[in-house]
């Protein structure tokens, strides 16, 4: 298991962090989500063989941008 720590911009309110973790979610080497619109954090735990590049594309798609990673 790992942990991936994303900053990311978009996230405004509560329901785009709903909106983050439950389609981070449906991925599925992603165990657990969690999402932040105040710091701009998402926390994700996965499996070790989990894309990162699957992780940047499915926030791409729903409107949100990957700035960085910790």
């Amino acid at each position: 298991m790992k942990k991936i720590i994303l900053k990311v911009n978009g996230m405004m309110c509560v329901n785009c962090e709903n909106r983050v973790k439950n389609v981070l979610k449906n991925i599925d080497e992603v165990e657990n989500v969690f999402a932040n619109h105040i710091t701009g954090e998402v926390i994700i735990m996965a499996k070790d063989n989990l894309p990162r590049g699957n992780i940047k594309k499915t926030l791409e798609d729903i409107g949100y941008e990957v700035v960085g990673e910790q």
